[in-house]
């Protein structure tokens, strides 16, 4: 297996260096929707990794996508490896295989502002018909299954410290509705299965997640930050630049989501992400100095309305509750946007 660029295969070193239970997907098939995203592209990549560094019985990956050639691109250095199928079709239609399958990850849903409000009805249909499919291919075959949620359900609210409780006020008629809403009812779905059949879902709420491979002009900020510094020009903050997040780095993200599937309790969701915020000023000043461009200029502009569309100026998981499976965040912000500065520095 060729790992295309060094800054992930040490990425995925360090996820396999963590305290999970990895002996758990010793012949286990696994089914990752959405593969071709940003974290599901990780987490296929953490199981094939684990293929070749360990000599037990391999993990059987199906990586479900709807593009073919993204697919096969991504996944280039896996096309030929016998524990690698690839599987283009949607989600929204039933699973068709007669494979058995022991795990399912479900992460088939743009997570970025700029796709989903593009296409709202393929969002929502994503997180609803979509994990209906799932869920009656977890109970055909007695699988576990994690469902990819967001912090996008607590809505709007002034806690700033949020637990898996702190839920706010979601306005169904808002454009970011359809894919708030829809995780909400994605888990509303989940939690009824497992009531009313007994399957083991767990969900996970993802905090803000970021590093290598994702698209950098996909609409966030701090891919609009880091692709601004890469081509040399000053950084632009769309806003008064004094709201605050927390940036969470895409291995620990990864592995707190390998601590829920395997050690979280059925029936739960669990925040995943970092503790530490940033406001998106020294955001930009922290990508000024992990890329050595102190000279670049930060150009903040003030546009008000664009506050008032912003649905959270500040505030943070709690994340008492996924530490208690024994996970921690290992990496600083410092350190992981050094990492996602030099991957792209280096295509």
């Amino acid at each position: 297996m060729m790992i295309p660029n060094k800054i992930i295969e040490n990425d995925l070193k360090e996820i396999l260096q963590g305290d999970v239970q990895w002996n758990v997907f010793q012949g286990a098939n696994v089914l990752v929707t959405g593969a071709t995203g940003f974290i599901a592209g990780y987490i296929v990549e953490t199981l094939a990794y684990l293929n070749e560094t360990t000599d037990s019985l391999p993990v059987k990956i199906y990586a479900l996508a709807r593009n073919e050639h993204k697919l096969t691109h991504r996944f280039s250095h896996l096309i030929n490896n016998v524990n690698f199928t690839t599987v283009i079709q949607d989600v929204n239609t039933p699973w068709m295989s007669d494979a058995k399958i022991d795990f399912i990850i479900h992460a088939a849903s743009d997570a970025s502002p700029k796709k989903y409000l593009n296409a709202p009805v393929d969002t929502i249909k994503a997180n609803t018909l979509g994990i209906i499919n799932l869920l009656e291919l977890a109970k055909k075959n007695n699988a576990k299954l994690l469902f990819l949620s967001s912090g996008a359900v607590y809505g709007d609210n002034e806690t700033l410290e949020i637990s898996e409780s702190s839920y706010g006020v979601v306005d169904p008629l808002h454009p970011r509705s359809c894919y708030s809403e829809s995780k909400r009812l994605g888990e509303a779905m989940c939690m009824a299965y497992w009531r009313q059949y007994g399957v083991a879902i767990t969900i996970a709420r993802i905090s803000h997640t970021y590093g290598p491979t994702l698209n950098l002009d996909d609409g966030r900020v701090f891919t609009d930050l880091v692709a601004d510094a890469i081509a040399d020009r000053e950084l632009v903050i769309r806003g008064d630049g004094l709201d605050s997040r927390p940036f969470c780095y895409i291995t620990d993200m990864v592995r707190g989501l390998f601590f829920i599937l395997i050690n979280g309790i059925a029936g739960n969701a669990y925040n995943v992400g970092i503790d530490e915020e940033l406001s998106i000023v020294d955001l930009a000043e922290l990508i000024k100095k992990v890329s050595g461009k102190m000279y670049l200029k930060i150009n903040v502009n003030n546009y008000s309305q664009l506050k008032r569309e912003q649905i959270r100026s500040a505030g943070h998981f709690n994340l008492c509750k996924l530490k208690s499976l024994g996970w921690k965040d290992l990496i600083s912000p410092e350190e992981g946007f050094r990492r996602m500065y030099n991957y792209y520095a280096s295509q």
